[in-house]
C-alpha cells in the first residue's frame, strides 16, 4: 500500500494495530499513536474504527485489482493468466503480513464486513478470474460444462486458503513460491481431458 498523505498514513498504522491487537482490541487512540497524529486527526478522515477498516480494505483491494489487470494485460492464454494471477495474488499477500492478518483473519470475524467484502471489490476480483476462466472455456482449454463462476471461486479459494495458512502458521517462507503448485493442481483438475 503506497503512502501519500495522512489518510494513507493512518491506514498503514491501522493495519499494523489491527494485526497486532485484533480489530476488537484496537482503539482509535492506538492507531493515532502509531500514525503519529493526534486522536482528533483520525476523526477528520474517518468517523469510526469500522470506517477505517472498510477504507483499508477498499484502498488495498483497489490497488491490488488495478495491478492484477495490468499483470494480465499482455498475456494471451487463460493458462498463462491463471498462473500469473496465482503468483501475483500470493506475492501481494506475502509482501505485507499486517495486511494479510487483517484480511485473512480479522476481517472475517464480522458478518457485516464479510458482506461488504463479498459485494464490493472482491466481487470485481472474482469477475476478473471468471473472465479468464470463461476465455479458457471458449478456447477449449478448460471444461466448458463447468460453471465459470464456481470455477473462479474454487481458484480464489485455493489461493485464499494458502494465504490463510501462511498467516496462521507464523512460519517464515515465501508464499509466492507455492503459486506454481497451486496453479498446476488447479489447471490439471479443470483441464479438458
Amino acid at each position: 500500500m503506497a503512502s501519500n498523505g495522512k489518510h494513507e498514513q493512518i491506514l498503514q498504522a491501522a493495519a499494523a494495530v489491527f494485526a497486532a491487537k485484533g480489530f476488537a482490541g484496537a482503539r482509535v487512540s492506538d492507531i493515532a499513536k502509531r500514525a503519529k497524529v493526534a486522536d482528533g486527526t483520525i476523526y477528520l478522515y474517518f468517523k469510526s474504527k469500522d470506517e477505517i477498516l472498510a477504507a483499508l480494505f477498499k484502498l488495498a483491494m483497489t490497488q491490488f485489482l488495478e495491478r492484477a489487470r495490468q499483470e494480465l494485460s499482455s498475456l494471451e492464454s487463460a493458462e498463462a493468466c491463471l498462473r500469473r494471477l496465482a503468483q501475483f495474488h500470493l506475492q501481494q499477500v506475502g509482501s505485507n503480513r499486517d495486511l494479510a492478518v487483517v484480511f485473512q483473519v480479522e476481517l472475517r470475524h464480522s458478518q457485516k464486513f464479510m458482506e461488504l467484502v463479498s459485494t464490493t471489490i472482491l466481487a470485481d476480483y472474482l469477475e476478473l478470474i471468471r473472465g479468464v476462466i470463461k476465455q479458457g472455456q471458449i478456447d477449449g482449454v478448460l471444461r466448458a460444462e463447468l460453471s465459470a463462476t464456481v470455477v473462479a471461486k474454487c481458484f480464489f479459494g485455493m489461493l485464499d486458503e494458502m494465504a490463510t495458512n501462511w498467516v496462521l502458521s507464523h512460519r517464515q517462507y515465501r508464499l509466492e513460491d507455492h503459486a506454481d503448485g497451486v496453479a498446476d493442481l488447479f489447471l490439471n483438475g479443470a483441464r479438458v481431458r
